[in-house]
């Protein structure tokens, strides 16, 4: 479970995936999360493995075995639980913080409370993705990382 802190007066955003930038020969890839409902975004640089995910997910690739997410993805629906949704809360030292928020099915008539995981960005949002779960973003986070207010895209040029 996370202890990450987050300023509970802190604004949640809702975002989309714009893009995915995946670049053979490089482990570093790049998604690109947008406002759901608004003009800012920013990059945020994951792995090959949840890159290929991501992209998997996208466009309905599906793999002959599951693979690491959809095994997570599996788990968590196995139990009963649900994926609602998928929260970046911080950015300390040019690190993201994300948190994974699961509802465990209800007991009897009383509804589960949530249960907050910690994550890597890169695989909550895969995860995200696959449960068709919403991904929002803190205010400062967005504040402190975003990159739409003028000058070059901040991804690297597409071949």
């Amino acid at each position: 479970m996370t202890q990450e802190p987050q300023d509970a007066d802190d604004p949640m955003i809702d975002m989309v995936l714009g893009r995915i930038v995946i670049r053979d020969g490089t482990e570093q890839q790049h998604i690109y999360l947008k406002e759901a409902r608004g003009e800012r975004g920013f990059p945020i640089v994951i792995g090959s493995v949840e890159a290929a995910e991501i992209r998997r997910v996208v466009t309905g690739t599906v793999p002959e075995r599951p693979l690491t997410h959809q095994l997570a993805h599996d788990l968590v629906t196995a139990t009963g639980a649900v994926i609602e949704r998928v929260d970046i809360v911080n950015l300390r030292n040019n690190t993201f913080y994300a948190r994974v928020a699961l509802r465990p099915p209800a007991q009897g008539s009383t509804p589960a409370a949530l249960c907050e995981v910690d994550a890597r960005p890169s695989d909550a949002i895969a995860l995200a993705l696959r449960a068709k779960a919403p991904v929002r973003v803190a205010e400062s986070v967005l504040e402190a990382v975003r990159t739409d207010t003028s000058g070059p895209d901040p991804l690297p040029p597409t071949p």
